[in-house]
């Protein structure tokens, strides 16, 4: 099969296309087949060596596809089920073998691209506003990157919630897709100073939460948009490490939150894997939510898809096409 290995961190270009060993299935797993595979920040961030991790290596950690064989003791899934996952490396290849306790049945109704566009962003949104944060109707809440793909997922998450979600895009050209994914408000960060509109927007009373993927000069500023006892949650870095954080300034600043949430400790559980996705894909089918892969890439041009990436030329969701 083929496979994306990277020798060693670097950029893009050290992303190789090769064939390797099918691999096999044991115990308690399941051979799939990958019709997509997601594009995330969460993936440069392994290639770049920003996260620890052994080479060579297949990089990606979300995709959906069809069960080609099962192992022993498997007894929830057959050949030609509809799948997807999103927890573990190694999506960058024709194949993955994945523990069956770690997989999840797409509905009939949700194409497979559309399922690998929208698994990781759309479960992280789902333990984000009701987990991390529970976002309630009379919340006024921020969403840094509206127009990503996470982003405008939590945009259309809040606004069926019923809160008042104020939006910061890069440029002018995103506010529309903000603005289509439910936010009241759009901040353009090219042209605006987003912590004195939202003080603006809410009165001076700042926020309960902000939703921060970006990282880098914008987190320490989104820390000025919250209300006292407010919530900062850094779930990415997309635009750079986050900076040093002065505890004992969060006293000054109004006895606030801080939390780095990931994926891994919501999603322990098998069960809590499955009902997250439950609840994403009622959402999707119910038209609450539109997921669709907004950009798509053959598999062979995943050096073109990362430059791009991560030049944030890309709006919404991306897939890789094997």
């Amino acid at each position: 099969m083929r496979a994306i290995i990277i020798g060693e961190p670097g950029p893009p270009s050290v992303m190789k296309v090769q064939d390797v060993k099918l691999p096999s299935c044991g115990t308690g797993q399941v051979l799939v087949r990958n019709e997509a595979i997601g594009l995330n920040f969460l993936d440069v961030y392994y290639r770049t060596g920003r996260y620890p991790a052994s080479y060579p290596l297949v990089i990606g950690h979300e995709g959906a596809g069809v069960v080609e064989k099962v192992g022993d003791d498997v007894s929830d899934f057959v050949v030609g089920d509809r799948v997807g996952y999103v927890d573990q490396i190694g999506a960058y290849s024709e194949f993955v073998v994945r523990p069956a306790s770690r997989l999840i049945k797409i509905p009939a109704s949700i194409t497979l691209p559309d399922a690998a566009s929208v698994l990781l962003k759309g479960m992280t949104a789902e333990y984000l506003i009701q987990r991390t944060f529970k976002v309630e109707p009379w919340h006024t809440i921020v969403v840094h990157a509206a127009a990503g793909g996470v982003g405008q997922i939590l945009c259309q998450w809040a606004k069926q919630v019923g809160a008042t979600v104020i939006g910061t895009v890069g440029t002018a050209a995103k506010r529309t897709v903000a603005e289509a994914a439910g936010c009241d408000h759009v901040i353009v960060n090219e042209a605006q100073n987003f912590v004195a509109e939202v003080h603006k927007i809410t009165d001076g009373e700042g926020v309960p939460v902000v939703y921060d993927g970006v990282g880098s000069e914008s987190f320490t500023r989104s820390l000025d948009c919250l209300a006292p006892r407010g919530l900062l949650a850094a779930f990415g870095a997309a635009a750079g490490p986050i900076p040093p954080l002065d505890v004992q300034g969060l006293a000054a600043k109004g006895a606030l939150y801080v939390t780095r949430p990931t994926m891994g400790p919501y999603m322990k559980e098998t069960a809590d894997l499955r009902s997250s996705a439950a609840d994403l894909f009622a959402r999707i089918v119910a038209g609450d939510i539109v997921a669709k892969a907004s950009n798509t890439y053959k598999l062979d041009d995943v050096v073109r898809a990362h430059t791009d990436l991560e030049a944030r030329k890309l709006v919404g969701s991306t897939i890789l096409i094997p």
